[in-house]
């Protein structure tokens, strides 16, 4: 019996998130559709990171076990014969037995907030990004944007639903960057809260249309409650860029 992990992009607007749900399609269902249509195995994957419904990655990690004979480095090629255009694996390798996507002793994830940010939406970008019609002070979201540097709890930044009594993660470091036409939220941290960066974004967003001055970013945080932050920002903005393993940030 092997461990395969594989580094998985996709397109997740027509996904109801990765996780598999009685209410629509789900990548993981993809995944375990075809893995097992091409190893002649019934095979479970494990992903890193559940990605909501919408959201798009570029590098999720799976694994799944199997005594199938295709090596390795071969599978991505021949699972991507079967996958639908959204969905794509860039990589496969094998890894130890006990090798789990969730539980490494260093996990560092990057995910982007993508914002369009004119006076009228582009269609080209309506599945990757989220239009604002309002001019936004990049300065003043880069100001508020740091104060969720370093090790906090982000009580305030998580859904309601989320499936955890520890709420303390820690952010290395976050960006704001205009590339023409969008802004970019750039998040590199140790791990995130269910939806978490979009509610971050949503507040950044919020200080660049000077709702909020970025020191509210602070009081957000220190008050701990989630109904302090206002709303999420839409899905389709945010991608999983990629996890790195082993790694300090």
């Amino acid at each position: 019996m092997r461990r395969i992990k594989l580094t998985v992009a996709y397109d997740g607007t027509e996904y109801c998130g990765w996780q598999i749900q009685p209410n629509g399609i789900t990548i993981e269902e993809i995944l375990n559709r075809e893995i097992s249509s091409l190893t002649g195995e019934e095979i479970r994957v494990i992903g890193a990171s559940r990605t909501d419904s919408g959201v798009h990655a570029l590098g999720n990690v799976a694994v799944f076990d199997t005594e199938c004979s295709i090596p390795p480095e071969r599978i991505a090629y021949a699972l991507n014969r079967r996958m639908p255009d959204d969905i794509v694996i860039m990589k496969s390798e094998e890894v130890s037995h006990d090798w789990h996507p969730r539980y490494q002793d260093v996990i560092t994830k990057t995910y982007e907030y993508h914002i369009y940010n004119a006076d009228v939406p582009n269609p080209m970008k309506r599945r990757t990004t989220a239009f604002v019609s309002f001019p936004l002070d990049i300065e003043k979201m880069r100001e508020g944007a740091a104060y969720v540097v370093g090790e906090h709890d982000f009580a305030s930044f998580c859904n309601v639903r989320t499936n955890t009594n520890d709420t303390v993660r820690t952010v290395y470091e976050i960006t704001v960057e205009k590339r023409e036409d969008e802004i970019v939220i750039r998040i590199k941290g140790n791990g995130f809260l269910y939806n978490m960066v979009r509610i971050i974004a949503g507040v950044l967003i919020r200080v660049g249309r000077g709702f909020y001055e970025p020191e509210k970013v602070r009081d957000i945080l220190e008050e701990k409650k989630r109904t302090e932050a206002g709303v999420t920002a839409p899905p389709q903005g945010l991608v999983l860029i990629g996890i790195d393993y082993n790694k300090e940030n």
